[in-house]
Order: structure tokens, then C-alpha cells, then sequence
């Protein structure tokens, strides 16, 4: 007798159908769907805040909240599976982050802008945080340029995904994301340093 896949495996697979018939129009897949996933969302949205200043508006939770918000107002999405979904969801924290800091108008007034540290994303001393407004803008200008290189950025450093799950994600080799990612950190640099 076979044993079947292991639970992480069969968690992930339970989370691509629920993901499908979600997209598909079933909502009580959707609430089956959240309990799943919520933890992983929590752990991106930590990702996503650890670089904001300690008395930040957003918390995990609103940030949580607010990108699940968006994502269920997205029609017609074709979900491909978990790692496709925790891309986009940390694609939506990020843009929910960027927003509330133009709204808050800090690249205008300076000082209080929130920051992101991009720990092995940028070579950058400790001390020289990168402003979330300006990286925003450069993920912009590279999307421009190469959407892909982009994207691994986004799924990497904002996702929290592997190297494989990018690539899944992607549908791309392992070797073309760490490709990517070396030409995308030294363009960002560049770019930032700027």
C-alpha cells in the first residue's frame, strides 16, 4: 500500500483547489480557504511591515486585512496555486503600504517616511534604509524595463518565496531566477543609489 503525498503537500494541494473553485465563483471555497492561509498571510504581512517605523498606523493585522480586501474584490483571477496566491497577496501588501505613504504625503515632507531595510536585496549599510516610496517607484521603472526581473523581486523579497516557488511561480528555471535576481538587485542599486 502507498502512502500519499506528505501533509505539507497534500495542504498545498487542497489550497490550489480551494484557490481554482474560488475562482471558479464557489465563495464557500473562499471561506474554507481563509483559515488555510491566514497564517502565511500574517507572516507576509510581518515581512512587509518589518522595515516600517515602530509607531506605524498600519498593523499586521489591518495590513492582513486590507490586502484580503482587495483580493477578494479581484474578478476573474486564474489562480495557478498557493505560491501564485502568496505572490499576489504580497504584491497587494506592498501596494496597500505604498499607498498609505503617499497619502500620508512622507517622500514630501522627509523625515518620517517609512523605510524598508532590503537585508541581502540591496547591499546597503545597516544604517541606510531604503525609502518604500522611492523602491516602489524603481519596481515601477524595472517593470518597464524587464516585467520578469520585477517579479522576482516582488515574490522573493516582498513574497517570501523560495528560489523554487519563484520559479514555480514564474514558470521559469531555478537558474533564471537566480539570474534574475543578481541583475535585478544590481539594477535596483543602481537605480536607488541614484
Amino acid at each position: 500500500m502507498r502512502a500519499g503525498p506528505p501533509t505539507r503537500d497534500r495542504s498545498r494541494l487542497h489550497v490550489t483547489e480551494l484557490l481554482l473553485a474560488w475562482g471558479n465563483g464557489d465563495r464557500s471555497a473562499l471561506d474554507e480557504l481563509m483559515p488555510l492561509v491566514h497564517q502565511e498571510l500574517r507572516r507576509l504581512a510581518r515581512m512587509q511591515m518589518r522595515g516600517e517605523r515602530d509607531n506605524h498606523t498600519l498593523q499586521t493585522t489591518a495590513l492582513v486585512n486590507e490586502a484580503f480586501l482587495r483580493l477578494i474584490d479581484l474578478r476573474r483571477i486564474r489562480w495557478q496555486d498557493r505560491a501564485h496566491f502568496l505572490a499576489l497577496s504580497a504584491q497587494l501588501m506592498r501596494r496597500v503600504l505604498v499607498d498609505h505613504a503617499r497619502s500620508r504625503n512622507y517622500q514630501k515632507r522627509g523625515g518620517g517616511a517609512a523605510t524598508v531595510v532590503l537585508d541581502d536585496v540591496i547591499v546597503a549599510p545597516p544604517e541606510r534604509g531604503t525609502d518604500l516610496v522611492a523602491l516602489d517607484d524603481a519596481l515601477v521603472d524595472l517593470a518597464r524595463v524587464d516585467p520578469r526581473k520585477s517579479q522576482v523581486i516582488e515574490l522573493r523579497f516582498f513574497g517570501g518565496l523560495s528560489v523554487e516557488e519563484t520559479a514555480a511561480a514564474l514558470q521559469v528555471s531555478t537558474d533564471t531566477v537566480m539570474r534574475d535576481w543578481k541583475i535585478a538587485r544590481a539594477w535596483l542599486t543602481a537605480r536607488i543609489g541614484a
